[in-house]
C-alpha cells in the first residue's frame, strides 16, 4: 500500500512537470543604461503580480521562464537602485531588450547642512541622515528616543523608564569632562533650548515638546568639516531637524489615531515571605551573641529587633512590593495635517494630541501641539515663509530615584508587611516610608508652554546668489509645582503640609543672515559659496517661592500657606555672535574640496579670549567619475573623502570668567561680597578632528556602504580647578587638561529582493575608544564609585575588587593590588578596608549600533530593528541594600538564597550577617556586563487595495501595530541594562543604577487615513 502510494505521488509530480515542461516559454534579453549604454547588473525582472523573477548577470543579462498564458499577457517589471522602473508588455516576445533611465531624483538626494542644503554625493564630511519614515509611528515622547540606535556613532541613552525624562546623546564619545556633552540642536535653521529646567535633581527633556511626526528629516553632522560651522558649539555635533513642508497641489488630509499599553521590559525577583524570614533568622543567629536564633543582637532579642524594625512581621503578610509599583496604563495619540498649496503658496498645518501614561504609577505625560509651515514666492525675486509651532506639555513627575517617594523603591520594603491597613489606607508601619502614601498625598506636575518658530526671506538679486535672512525665537515658559500633604508629613516634616513653586523662562532669540552663491565656472566647474553672520541671545527668568501649613489638603497652592518659608528671583544671560564661511569646488563632478570657517564670540569667556576662530576643509575624490572604472560594472558608486577642522565647547555656566560679588546683609545693612574671581584668560575647548572614509555603491546600488575612521581630540578642558587659599577663593574655572576618542564606524544598506516581495536591510556599526589624557594631575570623584582620571576613559569605576567568599567562614573577601592596581601577589583579605581601590570598570561601550529589515509585499509591511551595544559596565550603587546577604532589613534580591552556610560552600554570596557588613560595601561585587541586544520596533502594517480606497474615497488607509523595547537578551541582573539613575547622571557618573525604572515595553495599534 504504502509503495502504491509512492508510485501515485511520483506519476503526479511527473505529470506536473512535463505539463510544466511542454508549456514553459523562456524570455531573455539585456538591460542597458540609457544615459551611456553600459549594461546594468543587478537589475530586477519580475513577473508583474507574481514572486516570479530573476536579476541581471555581470553582462546585464537575463533570462526567465514563464508559462504559455503568462508568455502571451504578463508583464515584466524591470527596476533598480538609482533607476526609473519600467513595466514592459511580454506579447508573446522571446527576447525583450530595454534601457533604464537614471533616477535623477535619487542621484540628486539631498543632506541638510549648516545654512543650507548640499546634494549627497557631492559630501565631504560625515553626515548620518534619519528619514522621516524611520521614525514616524514609533510609539515614544522623544524624538532622541526614535533615532536610537540608527545613525552610527550615535549612542542614546535614557537614565529611566520614567516620562518626560533626560536622555543622554553623545556623538562620537564624550568631548569634555565638565562641560555639557549634548550636541547642539538646530531646528529648521534656529539653535533651540535643550538645557534641563528642573527644580530637582532628575533632569527633564525639552526636546519632548517637539512632536516626532512633524520632522521631515534628522541630519547629524558628526565629523568637523560638517560642524565647524558651528564653530563653538559643533564639538558635541550637531542634530539638524527640518520639518515637513506643503508641496503645490490639491489639499491633502491625513489623520493618524492610536491606542497603546506599556509594561516594565524587565522585572527583578525578590523574596517571598517564607524566603525573607529564612534568611533574616539566619542572618539574625549569625549576628546574635550565641550564634542563634535565641540570642541577642546589640541587646535585642530577635522578636524584639523585629517588632521595632518591622512591625506586623510575624503577621502572615506576604505582599509583592514590585507590583504595586508598576500601573496598568493606556495610552492615546491623534494626529491630524493638512497640506497643499500651488505654485506661489504652499502650506502644512498640523497638530497632534498625545497622552501618556507611564508604567510606573502616578506618572502621566500629556502633550498638545500644534504647527504652522507656510512659505509664498512673492515674485521671480522674493519669497518669504514662516514656521511656527505651539505646544503644552503636562508631566506628571515623580521623585528622584534616591527618594523613598519615588514608586520603585517600594522594593525595599520586606514582603512580611503589609501595603494597606485596615481602613484600606496606605499602612504607616513599614521599615521605610511607604511610597504608597505619596501616590494620593502628593503630586509634582511641570507643565510647559512654548512658542518656536522662525520668520525668513530669500532674495535673488541676481543669477546664482541668494540672500536669506532669519529670524527665530523659541520661548519656554516651565512651571513646577510641588505639593506634599499632612498624609506625608511625617516625611516632610511640615505637620499641615508643604508646597513649592518655580516658574522659568527662557527667551531665545537668534537672528541669521547668509548668502548664498552656486555656478558653473566652465563645463567641468562649480562652486558653492555660503558667507554670512548669526547672533543668538538667550535670557532665562526665574522665581520661587515655597510655603508651609495649609487649612487641608484641599488647598495646595503656595498662596493658601500660613507661612512662605523661601523665595528668591534670578535672572541670567548669555550671547553669541558668529561670523561664518563656506566654500565647495567641484571639478569635473569628481574632484571635491570643501573650506569653512567660522569666527565666534561668546559672553561666556575672558576678555582676552571673547573670540575664537575654527577652520574645517575636506575634500572628496569620486573613483566611479574615473574612466579606469568606467568598465567596472559592478562599481556603481565609489569616493574617498577626507577632513579635519576645529569645533568648540561652550557649554558651561554663563558667567565663569567674570570676578563676580553677591549681595548680603552685614550688621542689619546691605552689602556686597566677591563670590568669584576673574579669569581674563578662559576660553572654549577646542577639538581637533581627523576624518576619513569611503562611500560605495554596488550594483547598481543594490549594496551601499559608509565607512569612517576618526580621531578626536579635545584640548583646553574647562575645569574647576583649586587655587591657593590666600587669593581669598579656593577654586577656579580654568582651561587645563584634555582628552581624546578614536573610532570606527560603519554603515551597509542592502536591497535584497525588489519587486512586489522587496526587502531591504539596514546595518550600523559604531565603535569609539575614549581616554582622558592629561587632567594636571586632578582626580574628579563622581557618584557612587565614579571618577575621571588621567588615562582612563571618562566616568570609570573605582573601588575594592571583589575577590568572592571564603569557603571557610563565609566572610567576604577583596584583592590586594598593587598601587598601579596590576599585581594580585598579595592575595586577597576579608577587611575592606585593608583592599585598596583600583579601576573594575568601564561605563562606556566598546560599540553600538543597530540592524533593521524592511519587507514589503503588496499592501503588506513589516519591519524589525535591533539595537545592540556592547563592552559597558553597570555598577549597581542599589546592590548594598538589596543584594546584600540580609545586612539591613530590606527586602534582598532572590540570589541572596544562595548565600554561604557552612564551611565548604563554594558561592558568591557571603555568609548572611544582620548588620554585619559582611560583602556589603562599594565593589566590583556589584558590577555587571551592561552588554544587550534589544527588539526595539517592530511594526507590521497592511495598506488596504487601490481600488477599495477609490470606492471609500480615501487616499490612503493602513493599519498597523508596533511593538517597543519586545525582547531584550542581556546578561544584566537589574531591571534594565539601559540605565543612568537619574539624580546623579553627569559626564562622570555614567552606566549607574539606583533603583531606576526599567524601560517601558508598548504595544501599540493604530490607523492612518488619508484623504
Amino acid at each position: 500500500m504504502k509503495k502504491l502510494r509512492l508510485l501515485s505521488s511520483i506519476l503526479v509530480l511527473l505529470l506536473f512537470a512535463t505539463t510544466g515542461y511542454i508549456h514553459a516559454q523562456t524570455v531573455s534579453g539585456i538591460v542597458t543604461s540609457a544615459e551611456d549604454g553600459q549594461t546594468l547588473p543587478g537589475i530586477t525582472v519580475l513577473l508583474q503580480g507574481t514572486n516570479t523573477g530573476v536579476a541581471t548577470n555581470l553582462e546585464g543579462e537575463y533570462e526567465i521562464n514563464l508559462n504559455s498564458d503568462q508568455f502571451e499577457n504578463g508583464t515584466l517589471v524591470f527596476s533598480g537602485v538609482g533607476f526609473i522602473q519600467q513595466a514592459v508588455p511580454i506579447n508573446g516576445r522571446s527576447e525583450i531588450n530595454i534601457e533604464l533611465a537614471t533616477d535623477t531624483q535619487l542621484l540628486d538626494e539631498v543632506v541638510v547642512v549648516g545654512f543650507g542644503s548640499q546634494i549627497k554625493e557631492k559630501v565631504t564630511g560625515n553626515i548620518s541622515s534619519v528619514s522621516a519614515s524611520d521614525i514616524e509611528g514609533v510609539p515614544v515622547n522623544s524624538l532622541e528616543q526614535a533615532v536610537q540606535g540608527k545613525a552610527a556613532g550615535v549612542f542614546i541613552q535614557t537614565n529611566n523608564g520614567k516620562l518626560g525624562q533626560g536622555i543622554q546623546v553623545r556623538v562620537r564619545g564624550s568631548a569634555s569632562v565638565s562641560a555639557s556633552n549634548q550636541p547642539l540642536y538646530v531646528i529648521d535653521g534656529i539653535p533651540v533650548t535643550t538645557a534641563n529646567l528642573s527644580i530637582n535633581a532628575a533632569a527633564t527633556n525639552p526636546l519632548a515638546d517637539i512632536n516626532p511626526n512633524d520632522i521631515e528629516s534628522i541630519d547629524i553632522l558628526k565629523d568637523a568639516s560638517a560642524a565647524a560651522i558651528y564653530g563653538s558649539r559643533g564639538s558635541n555635533g550637531v542634530v539638524l531637524i527640518t520639518t515637513k513642508s506643503g508641496q503645490s497641489g490639491a489639499t491633502q488630509f491625513d489623520a493618524n489615531y492610536s491606542i497603546s499599553t506599556s509594561q516594565p521590559s524587565g522585572k527583578k525577583d525578590w523574596l517571598n515571605a517564607d524566603q525573607y524570614l529564612e534568611l533574616f533568622n539566619e542572618a539574625f543567629a549569625n549576628s546574635s551573641t550565641d550564634g542563634t536564633i535565641n540570642g541577642t543582637l546589640f541587646g535585642f532579642t530577635r522578636d524584639e529587633l523585629f517588632d521595632t524594625f518591622i512591625p506586623g512581621w510575624d503577621q502572615g503578610y506576604d505582599t509583592d512590593w514590585q507590583e504595586l509599583a508598576f500601573q496598568d496604563n493606556t495610552s492615546h495619540k491623534f494626529d491630524l495635517s493638512a497640506s497643499g498649496g500651488d505654485d506661489k503658496t504652499r502650506f502644512r498645518v498640523s497638530g497632534q494630541y498625545s497622552g501618556q501614561e507611564g508604567i510606573i504609577i502616578d506618572n502621566t505625560f500629556d502633550r498638545i501641539s500644534g504647527r504652522l509651515n507656510l512659505d509664498h514666492t512673492a515674485n521671480d525675486k522674493v519669497q518669504i515663509g514662516t514656521n511656527l509651532n505651539v505646544v503644552k506639555s503636562v508631566n506628571n513627575r515623580l521623585s528622584t530615584d534616591n527618594a523613598f517617594s519615588t514608586p520603585i523603591q517600594l522594593v525595599a520594603l520586606p514582603p512580611v508587611q503589609r501595603p494597606f491597613n485596615d481602613e484600606g489606607e496606605p499602612s504607616r508601619e513599614t521599615v521605610y516610608d511607604n511610597g504608597l502614601l505619596f501616590r494620593d498625598g502628593a503630586s509634582f506636575e511641570t507643565t510647559v508652554f512654548r512658542a518656536l518658530g522662525n520668520a525668513f526671506i530669500n532674495y535673488e538679486p541676481i543669477d546664482n546668489l541668494i540672500l536669506r535672512g532669519e529670524f527665530g525665537a523659541d520661548v519656554l515658559d516651565q512651571n513646577e509645582e510641588r505639593w506634599y500633604g499632612s498624609s506625608v508629613s511625617q516625611f516632610t516634616g511640615a505637620t499641615r503640609g508643604t508646597a513649592d513653586n518655580r516658574y522659568v523662562r527662557v527667551v531665545n532669540i537668534t537672528s541669521q543672515a547668509y548668502a548664498n552663491y552656486i555656478k558653473d565656472l566652465t563645463e567641468e566647474q562649480s562652486i558653492d559659496i555660503t558667507a554670512g553672520l548669526s547672533t543668538q541671545q538667550v535670557e532665562t527668568d526665574q522665581v520661587y517661592v515655597s510655603g508651609i501649613d495649609f487649612p487641608n489638603d484641599l488647598f495646595r497652592q503656595v498662596a493658601s500657606a500660613a507661612t512662605i518659608d523661601a523665595g528668591d528671583a534670578t535672572n541670567t544671560s548669555y550671547s553669541f555672535t558668529s561670523y561664518f564661511a563656506r566654500a565647495n569646488y567641484s571639478f569635473d563632478d569628481t574632484y571635491l574640496l570643501n573650506i569653512s570657517g567660522t569666527v565666534d564670540g561668546s559672553s561666556r569667556f575672558g576678555e582676552n579670549n571673547r573670540y575664537g576662530f575654527f577652520p574645517a576643509a575636506s575634500a572628496g575624490w569620486i573613483l566611479s567619475n574615473e574612466d579606469f572604472l568606467e568598465d567596472v560594472d559592478q562599481i556603481s558608486f565609489l569616493k574617498f573623502r577626507a577632513s579635519y577642522g576645529f569645533t568648540g565647547n561652550a557649554e558651561i555656566g554663563n558667567f565663569p570668567s567674570r570676578g563676580l560679588f553677591g549681595a548680603g546683609a552685614y550688621g542689619g545693612a546691605s552689602g556686597l561680597a566677591p563670590t568669584q574671581s576673574p579669569n581674563p584668560d578662559l576660553k572654549w575647548e577646542t577639538t581637533k578632528q581627523f576624518n576619513v572614509g569611503v562611500d560605495l555603491g554596488l550594483f547598481s546600488d543594490r549594496v551601499t556602504a559608509e565607512i569612517d575612521y576618526y580621531s578626536k581630540n579635545t584640548e583646553d578642558l574647562l575645569l574647576s580647578v583649586n587655587v591657593p587659599a590666600t587669593t581669598g577663593f579656593t577654586t577656579q574655572t580654568r582651561n587645563v587638561g584634555s582628552l581624546e576618542n578614536n573610532g570606527f564606524e560603519f554603515v551597509v544598506t542592502t536591497r535584497n529582493f525588489v519587486g512586489d516581495f522587496s526587502w531591504s536591510t539596514t546595518f550600523n556599526f559604531g565603535a569609539n575608544e575614549n581616554k582622558i589624557t592629561n587632567l594636571d594631575g586632578q582626580v574628579i570623584e563622581g557618584s557612587f564609585v565614579s571618577q575621571a582620571v588621567e588615562g582612563e576613559p571618562i566616568g570609570v569605576f573605582f573601588a575594592r575588587e571583589y575577590a568572592g567568599v571564603d569557603p571557610d567562614n563565609g566572610d567576604a573577601l577583596y584583592y590586594v593590588h598593587s598601587p598601579d592596581g596590576k599585581d594580585y601577589s598579595a592575595g586577597t583579605t576579608n577587611s575592606f578596608n585593608a583592599a585598596n581601590r583600583v579601576v573594575i570598570g568601564d561605563p562606556n561601550p566598546d560599540f553600538q549600533g543597530g540592524i533593521g529589515n524592511t519587507f514589503n509585499y503588496k499592501g503588506f509591511d513589516l519591519n524589525i530593528f535591533f539595537q545592540y551595544v556592547y563592552g559597558n559596565d553597570i555598577y549597581n550603587g542599589g546592590g548594598t541594600f538589596q543584594s546584600a546577604n540580609a545586612d539591613f532589613f530590606d527586602n534582598q534580591t532572590v540570589d541572596q538564597m544562595d548565600r554561604w552556610q557552612q564551611p565548604g560552600d563554594i558561592t558568591d554570596v557571603p555568609q548572611a550577617r544582620l548588620l554585619g557588613g559582611n560583602g556589603t560595601g562599594e565593589s566590583s561585587r556589584y558590577l555587571s556586563d551592561g552588554s544587550y541586544l534589544r527588539l526595539k520596533t517592530l511594526t507590521l502594517g497592511y495598506t488596504l487595495p487601490q481600488s477599495l480606497m477609490d470606492r471609500l474615497s480615501l487616499r490612503k488607509a493602513r493599519l498597523y501595530f508596533t511593538g517597543l523595547n519586545l525582547l531584550t537578551f542581556t546578561d544584566y541582573d537589574g531591571w534594565d541594562p539601559e540605565v543612568n539613575t537619574d539624580f546623579t547622571a553627569s559626564n562622570i557618573t555614567l552606566g549607574t543604577d539606583f533603583y531606576a525604572a526599567p524601560q517601558p515595553r508598548t504595544f501599540e495599534v493604530g490607523i492612518n487615513l488619508g484623504f
